[in-house]
């Protein structure tokens, strides 16, 4: 490649493995260079942030070339990117992302949030892609890098963080219809506030479908979300902020536009409540918040301190069973859960010209209990099981 950027040949700065000289370069956070932008940023007021529309001033850039491997990552200022518009990122979508927040806590240290989930599903993704092999702990590591680089950007009041948004992409120059053994990975860094600002609705769809068995659902690629947003549109012209994507003849509830979806369900028995999301049968995200919510839901020493007993369920259930638990007045809450949102409430749910009314007005106290848990543990107010990760 000519600069840093291109796809047409190894970057400068590239070297096989010198463990194994025959084989490509696997990537190195040990060879992490710095380009530091000569003037900053000013930051905004805390205020004026809005999800994904402003960045720090350095982003991190690799490349991978199938006989020299993988390129030295460079930090560098914010800027684009030059590809060539053969690439198969633009023609065939061989993209994949992860979305993880750094928080500021109290001593005044960054940390992520079990950012060792997000490695994993982005390797699993990649893979999944046929995208070019690469090392989620190296990943990490340099994330990390940016994190100390770009600290003066994580906003310090609660609720508040700088998103991370670590990407792979396929940097193939060609048309021809094949996996790409060229790749790009850039991660970006951007300040940001609540999601939403206030309950959501939702507006049950089954004519078009999120994921279905064996597809993509299960891995976060940029091909899952682009389909969204034409049903987003309508729903929006409905007057509903986003939509329940059902699955099936027997309309399955999976997810709520690009988040996973718990509803809170009084028992029978009367001993306590249940937590229910669907399974993860290849058509649900593994969402690390998700994964986070039923651990909590799990554990008796956080019944303990809301005073509740929750039953975690991971099951199928459809329209049906949700307007009939609404009927018998046991739906207590629905959540939208997700890294963005962390756990935010719905407030109700259209379905064939009709609304669930969900009962209260804001977040319930089950879904306020496990966002003040996650946030706690996030900012660091709280130690839980090693789920908050320091950027030394």
């Amino acid at each position: 490649m000519g600069n840093k950027n291109s796809v047409a040949s190894p970057a400068s700065g590239q070297t096989r493995d010198s463990a194994n000289p025959g084989s490509p370069a696997a990537l190195d956070a040990s060879k992490l260079s710095m380009t530091l932008a000569k003037t900053l940023k000013p930051l905004q007021p805390i205020e004026t942030l809005r999800f994904g529309q402003s960045f720090s001033d350095h982003m991190i850039v690799a490349t991978y070339d199938p006989e020299m491997g993988w390129s030295a990552p460079e930090v560098k200022p914010y800027g684009p990117i030059t590809l060539d518009p053969q690439c198969s990122c633009f023609q065939y979508g061989g993209n994949v992302f992860e979305g993880m927040k750094a928080y500021l806590g109290p001593d005044g240290k960054a940390r992520l949030f079990r950012p060792d989930m997000n490695m994993r599903r982005m390797e699993k993704s990649c893979a999944r892609l046929a995208l070019p092999p690469i090392d989620g702990d190296v990943v990490l590591e340099l994330i990390k890098r940016l994190v100390n680089v770009e600290r003066r950007w994580i906003p310090k009041e609660s609720g508040y963080s700088l998103y991370i948004r670590p990407t792979v992409i396929a940097t193939r120059p060609g048309l021809g219809v094949t996996a790409s053994d060229h790749a790009m990975l850039y991660i970006l860094a951007s300040p940001t506030g609540p999601y939403f600002a206030r309950p959501v609705s939702l507006l049950a769809v089954s004519e078009n479908v999120r994921a279905w068995p064996g597809g993509t659902g299960g891995h976060k690629v940029a091909g899952n979300y682009s389909p969204g947003f034409l049903p987003q549109r309508a729903a929006a012209e409905k007057g509903y902020d986003q939509i329940l994507w059902l699955f099936g003849d027997d309309r399955r509830v999976t997810e709520a536009g690009a988040m996973n979806f718990f509803v809170v369900v009084k028992r029978d028995d009367e001993d306590g409540v249940d937590l229910i999301t669907a399974p993860l049968d290849g058509t649900i995200l593994p969402g690390v918040t998700r994964a986070s919510c039923l651990a909590l839901a799990s554990d008796p020493d956080f019944h303990k301190e809301i005073s509740v007993r929750l039953h975690p369920q991971e099951m199928v259930y459809t329209m049906s069973d949700l307007a009939k638990w609404s009927s018998e007045g046991k739906l207590l809450e629905a959540l939208a859960i997700g890294t963005a949102v962390i756990v935010g409430p719905c407030n109700r749910i259209g379905y064939e010209g009709k609304d669930i009314v969900i009962p209260g007005d804001g977040m319930g106290p089950i879904g306020t209990a496990i966002r003040k848990k996650i946030l706690d543990i996030q900012e660091g107010r709280t130690e839980w099981k090693g789920w908050g990760v320091v950027c030394n």
